[in-house]
């Protein structure tokens, strides 16, 4: 029997994830089994565990994914803005609303921390949103408009509190209303640490 190329190896492991990806948003982590993910794939149980070596492993690597398409829709929402204040206030407004939508809530946020653990819930959160974060930080501080005297602390603590406001909300009865009260809050804090820019 031919072996498998690298291209078919990588189309299966992605089928993998999306399976397990939407298992997980609609279930939870808990209550899917690795064979069910491999039903939804069209794969045998082998195969998943052939890519990802165990249910832990397959979870992080959602994990990972799901992580990736916040941060990418924090990019999006925040490319051609030149104003690094106004970048600041759109990427944080995009980061709370893509964490707590039903695709990304139960994954990052349910069952990141108490799968994966914090410190390596901390690192997938730091590889994507947060470098995105420190970023624009750090344009606000080469401009002088930066409140705060540590960009490395200013990042850790703000990226500190939309995890919190996140988290709050994704736990809350009635998540519109706590979605709102966050970004109200949030934004409170984000403009007390921006100077304005200058005009004309």
């Amino acid at each position: 029997m031919p072996r498998r190329t690298r291209a078919e190896s990588e189309a299966t492991a992605a089928a993998v994830v999306r399976s397990a990806r939407d298992l997980y948003a609609g279930r939870g982590f808990a209550d899917v089994s690795v064979e069910e993910v491999a039903a939804a794939a069209g794969v045998t149980r082998g195969a998943v565990y052939h890519h990802f070596a165990s249910s832990r492993g397959l979870f992080a690597a959602v994990h990972a994914e799901v992580q990736r398409a916040v941060a990418e829709a924090v990019d999006a929402a925040t490319r051609g803005i030149e104003d690094p204040g106004e970048s600041l206030e759109v990427g944080a407004r995009t980061f709370l609303e893509a964490s707590v939508a039903d695709d990304a809530r139960q994954v990052v946020l349910v069952d990141g921390p108490a799968v994966l653990g914090w410190s390596q819930w901390r690192a997938g959160d730091a590889e994507h949103s947060g470098r995105l974060l420190e970023d624009v930080l750090a344009e606000l501080d080469d401009a002088g408009r930066l409140t705060l005297p540590s960009v490395a602390a200013a990042a850790a603590l703000l990226s500190g509190a939309m995890n919190e406001a996140a988290l709050w909300v994704s736990g809350s009865a009635d998540r519109e209303r706590a979605a709102g009260e966050a970004w109200e809050t949030l934004q409170v804090l984000l403009r007390a640490v921006v100077r304005p820019g200058r005009t004309g």
